[in-house]
């Protein structure tokens, strides 16, 4: 489904083509417009929804309380992050994500609607191209910051691989009316560890600073909302370690519900930046 408010949005068109070029049925409908959500989504078995909740792009996430009125089968809400049913002590001004999704929940849970949360942890993309340093996306061959000692566990995941767990998981009764997590051990690493890493592909120690939690959060009140929501969530994974801190059933991860996936390793997916 796309929004016919796309405008003249080029890369977003050629992002569609793309799409249905590999076989997808492009479908119009509005949230200004609830008879065309109801005869999208009646199109589909299941709904899934990647709609954008980063602040510094487009948070938008209670849109999807739209959705939910006009859903009657399995919808798998955006989320793809932090368990938000896990951050229930996060910090102003970053837990309007999570208390947005718990709404969004809360909303499909009431409307009796099948579901699978999908909690994905770190995109890849934004955590590992900087080496776990917020406003970075490529790695330097120089210098790294490092956040508090830089030993707090995080997982990182291919935004690939999410696609993949996601599409197994809505075909699966096994994650019906459930969360999914997907926590690939390989992945599962602490900054000094993705930093070694990096290291190892460029033959070269880079020059390390520190960057204690009291420094790190006083820079964070000088910046903009949408920056501090952001550096909320780097300070819950890089200095509290919240993504790593409890246990995950088997029967709940994503890596043992579907072995036969293989899942791009944090050494992997660091080599294309060599």
């Amino acid at each position: 489904m796309h929004r016919p408010e796309i405008g003249v949005d080029i890369e977003k068109i050629q992002l569609l083509l793309s799409f249905k070029m590999q076989g997808a049925h492009l479908v119009s409908a509005s949230f200004d417009d609830y008879q065309s959500l109801v005869d999208a989504v009646s199109l589909a078995d299941v709904v899934i929804c990647a709609i954008s909740g980063v602040h510094i792009r487009s948070h938008q996430i209670l849109l999807q309380l739209k959705l939910v009125q006009a859903i009657k089968e399995r919808f798998v809400p955006s989320e793809f992050g932090t368990d938000p049913a896990r951050m229930e002590e996060a910090m102003e001004p970053g837990r309007i994500t999570f208390d947005d999704k718990m709404v969004v929940r809360r909303a499909i849970e009431e409307a009796g609607i099948p579901f699978t949360y999908v909690a994905a942890n770190c995109f890849a993309g934004y955590f590992l191209g900087g080496l776990c340093q917020p406003g970075f996306i490529l790695p330097s061959r120089e210098r790294v910051t490092l956040l508090g000692d830089g030993n707090q566990k995080g997982i990182y995941v291919d935004e690939d691989d999410i696609a993949a767990y996601t599409l197994k998981a809505i075909d699966d009764p096994r994650t019906l009316n459930k969360t999914i997590y997907v926590k690939p051990p390989k992945n599962v690493l602490s900054q000094r560890e993705v930093v070694q890493i990096w290291e190892k592909y460029i033959g070269k120690e880079l020059q390390k600073t520190v960057l204690s939690e009291q420094e790190f959060l006083a820079v964070m009140k000088e910046q903009n909302y949408a920056e501090q929501v952001g550096l909320t969530h780097y300070y819950h994974v890089c200095y509290e370690g919240c993504l790593a801190s409890f246990e995950v059933d088997d029967d709940q991860e994503a890596t043992k519900l579907y072995p036969e996936v293989r899942y791009t390793t944090v050494e992997e997916y660091l080599k294309r930046y060599v």
